[in-house]
């Protein structure tokens, strides 16, 4: 791997810490991924930039929600963290949560999260040593004209873009 940088100094900046800087990037970015791709934030659906910021916070809450979940499955059932599968765990949770929500005594809802745990551990993602993914931008269609000209001026141009707005 040839990593190229402008922190000169090989003392204050090694390239073995570098190296693993990048690394953990690497997974940052799957978290975002995450987030954006798994729980569907995409797209925000508000408008107001205070509910927008509402919205954010929700899923938010409900990424660490899912992530506290998988830390407990790892540790329950003495798995690395690393491997339990984030969309495994989101299904995984749907189905249980309405289970969960409607036990009638504290003993059931304990079987049933301890059930959930357990099921969470056993949805592994494959060990992948050495992956690499080239970075390329992955174009969506978005049901959205292009936005190539001030707000304020901007009205439905159908012969600019193929995507039609919905009556």
């Amino acid at each position: 791997m040839t990593l190229i940088t402008t922190l000169l100094d090989p003392k204050l900046y090694p390239a073995v810490e570098l190296a693993r800087l990048y690394a953990r990037r690497g997974r940052i970015e799957l978290w975002f991924r995450d987030i954006k791709t798994s729980m569907g934030m995409e797209t925000l659906r508000c408008l107001s930039p205070k509910m927008v910021h509402k919205e954010l916070e929700m899923f938010f809450i409900a990424y660490n929600l899912i992530r506290c979940l998988m830390a407990e499955a790892a540790q329950a059932c003495a798995g690395a963290i690393e491997r339990l599968s984030f969309k495994g765990t989101v299904d995984s949770l749907r189905q249980f949560s309405t289970a969960i929500a409607q036990a009638r005594s504290r003993g059931k809802k304990n079987h049933l999260m301890a059930q959930l745990l357990e099921l969470i551990a056993k949805d592994k993602v494959p060990e992948r040593p050495g992956r690499r993914e080239p970075r390329a931008v992955k174009r969506r269609p978005k049901p959205y004209q292009k936005l190539n000209r001030p707000r304020r001026q901007m009205k439905e141009m159908p012969h600019r873009s193929k995507y039609r707005k919905k009556s």
